[in-house]
């Protein structure tokens, strides 16, 4: 077992997020089948064009961690997180929603593309990645069972009650002071579903027990928050050219975390978080570095 003190996170990263590359690669020769050529284009440019891959890195971590073979399955498991993802964005950033011109430092799909392409092409995605979650789980021997949990799962964190809702909230909550609870249960909803979606997925497909896919999904969960956090913080800090988005959510009138706690109690929470999720795994016996690194990660990265 690696020492968490000596584990190296900056190539473990850089590897991980080449593998995920690859994986989705193969996924968009998959959905160019139910695309247009234009839908397809905006595809992937929204899904192809870097990030930070985190949802993928963090499933093929938990499945690594609860006893899961290496190999290319685990990775293309993790792609079908990472283009549920990426559809998000593609919405997220559309002239009805955030109107923003600029993700991951190049123009956004429907500037490139327009609106109707970037809306339809990012639908798609949707049903892409739940046939990508059952085609990946069957590679892995997952069987019928195991195969119909990991794309219910998915679905769930990607629906109203997980990633949608939270952009319903988002979109609700803009030009208001929202309170403590209410900018918490958008975040739990926006960005915390899919992100603990994506450890529990890696459980599953490991066939991990119960109290071991209880950890993950509390590991997620304080994850999910203190990610969020981390964004709010560097929304109001960093500048565009170094987040490659833009608008910020100041721009949009939003409440964050900073604007609610101030910088300082903000970046605390946002470690406490990531303390938390770290503890949940060490209380469960579950040994990862590179969970446990990512914990950390996640408040102290820069962009």
């Amino acid at each position: 077992m690696t020492d968490p003190a000596t584990f190296d996170l900056a190539t473990f990263l850089d590897e991980e997020r080449g593998r995920a590359d690859s994986a989705l690669a193969r996924a968009m020769d998959r959905v160019d089948i139910l695309l247009s050529a234009d839908e397809g284009a905006a595809v992937r440019h929204a899904v192809l064009t870097g990030g930070k891959r985190l949802r993928p890195i963090l499933c093929v971590a938990a499945y690594r961690a609860c006893g899961g073979a290496g190999g290319d399955a685990g990775h293309d498991l993790g792609a079908a997180l990472e283009m549920i993802h990426a559809y998000s964005l593609m919405h997220d950033d559309l002239p009805c929603m955030d109107d923003a011109d600029l993700r991951r430092g190049r123009p956004t799909p429907h500037r490139v593309f327009g609106e109707a392409t970037a809306m339809r092409a990012g639908a798609a995605l949707i049903p892409a990645a739940g046939l990508q979650a059952w085609w990946a789980s069957r590679s892995m021997g997952c069987g019928d069972e195991i195969g119909a949990l990991i794309v219910v799962e998915l679905m769930r964190a990607a629906g109203g009650g997980g990633m949608v809702g939270g952009q319903v909230l988002d979109l609700v909550g803009e030009g208001r002071s929202l309170s403590a609870s209410e900018l918490a249960a958008l975040h739990r909803k926006k960005t915390g579903a899919l992100l603990t979606a994506s450890l529990r997925i890696g459980g599953l497909a490991a066939r991990t027990d119960a109290t071991s896919l209880e950890a993950l999904t509390t590991y997620g969960r304080g994850v999910g928050l203190a990610f969020q956090i981390a964004d709010d913080i560097l929304d109001a800090t960093a500048s565009a050219e170094t987040l490659g988005k833009n608008p910020s959510d100041a721009a949009l009138a939003k409440s964050t975390y900073v604007t609610l706690y101030g910088l300082e109690e903000a970046e605390r929470r946002a470690r406490a978080e990531a303390e938390g999720a770290v503890m949940a795994l060490e209380r469960a016996g579950l040994e990862s570095p590179a969970l446990e690194a990512l914990g950390h990660y996640v408040v102290e990265r820069t962009h």
